[in-house]
């Protein structure tokens, strides 16, 4: 699994959108500087979290975007698929080494391990949401860890 600028980007506009949540659109331009990131790249994530359902757009002088649901409704999955469309991509489905071996089809030792870790990240990603990750670093991290042992 490989965390992408986009991944990144978009949590954190995300979690900016979550803090702000029920004090009014904040314009895009605005999100960049607050966070110091390429306004560029603010005004495409934003666009992809819009086309995911979890951002709206208000139009108008007082415009800008605003979380589509709940902070707690929205989860780091949620945000990683709308901004780079996965959370983990399984190397031999899209680059297979050897188109016999890694056929559906053929046996595969390796195969299950990645999609057993791919079903674990999905899940501990879907587990957290932006009204968690407004929380404490070591709460959140107490989170995972319950996430991560099954509790």
């Amino acid at each position: 699994m490989r965390v992408t600028t986009w991944a990144e980007y978009g949590l954190i506009v995300s979690l900016n959108l979550a803090k702000r949540a029920g004090q009014g659109p904040v314009a895009a331009r605005e999100l960049a500087e607050q966070e110091r990131l390429p306004h560029d790249y603010v005004e495409q994530i934003l666009l992809r979290l819009r086309r995911a359902g979890l951002v709206d757009s208000v139009r108008g002088a007082k415009g800008g975007y605003h979380l589509a649901r709940e902070p707690q409704a929205i989860t780091v999955k949620d945000v990683m698929e709308a901004s780079e469309h996965v959370t983990f991509e399984v190397n031999c489905d899209l680059h297979p080494v050897d188109p016999h071996r890694c056929s559906p089809e053929a046996s595969c030792s390796i195969r299950p391990v990645w999609r057993m870790l791919e079903r674990r990240i999905n899940d501990l990603l879907a587990s957290i949401s932006l009204a968690d990750l407004q929380r404490d670093e070591s709460d959140v991290l107490y989170q995972i860890a319950g996430a991560l042992a099954g509790n």
